[in-house]
């Protein structure tokens, strides 16, 4: 992901993610899925990109579940003062 890439290398404060389900259709509804998001979402929070994630238009009590269900035990991104402190 190349903009939460950049967040994640240029911020020292907390990289959070609330995107859509998907970008609306001709009848302004969204198309995807929870499945769909929470793999997404997965892939930035195992790629050590984000510490918190949510959902923003077009999702749903089920995405939500699922982004929560897919991020578990995750660990969030490390701050980069602790990445200093660490070294």
């Amino acid at each position: 992901p190349p903009h939460g890439g950049t967040l994640a290398q240029v911020s020292d404060g907390y990289v959070s993610a609330h995107p859509n389900a998907g970008l609306p259709n001709a009848f302004g509804e969204y198309d995807e899925t929870p499945e769909e998001m929470a793999a997404t979402l997965k892939e930035f929070a195992t790629s050590g990109l984000l510490n918190l994630v949510g959902g923003c238009c077009g999702t749903t009590p089920a995405h939500i579940k699922a982004i929560a269900e897919a991020v578990a035990g995750v660990p969030p991104r490390a701050l980069p003062q602790a990445r200093e402190q660490a070294a």
